[in-house]
């Protein structure tokens, strides 16, 4: 479980992304409203285009696409596939539910 003072944190989270596809295109929309729902202002979210910027693909030892990295706070986490899963991502990335982070 994350402790209460973790709860309040900044996040910075990567979104790689295979180009326009519809997946790629629905991860996005999935994770912008799990960040707006979650974390309203306390995340930036960068989406990067592996097809367009493959050195930061590659930076981040990133194969395919759609990946979101938790980047900060530490320990980096990295959740792939099916972004469309709610709980799945937050379980994975270790973010507290806002209805938990208000308690």
């Amino acid at each position: 479980m994350i402790p209460p003072s973790e709860a309040r944190e900044h996040y910075r989270f990567r979104l790689f992304v295979a180009g326009t596809a519809p997946r790629s295109l629905r991860a996005v929309e999935s994770v912008r409203r799990l960040c707006e729902r979650h974390l309203c202002n306390r995340y930036e979210l960068e989406i990067i285009d592996i097809y367009q910027q493959p050195d930061l693909a590659e930076r981040d030892r990133i194969l395919a696409a759609p990946i979101l990295l938790r980047v900060t706070p530490a320990p980096e986490r990295r959740i792939a596939g099916d972004l469309l899963d709610e709980d799945r991502i937050l379980r994975s990335l270790q973010i507290l539910p806002a209805a938990e982070a208000h308690r």
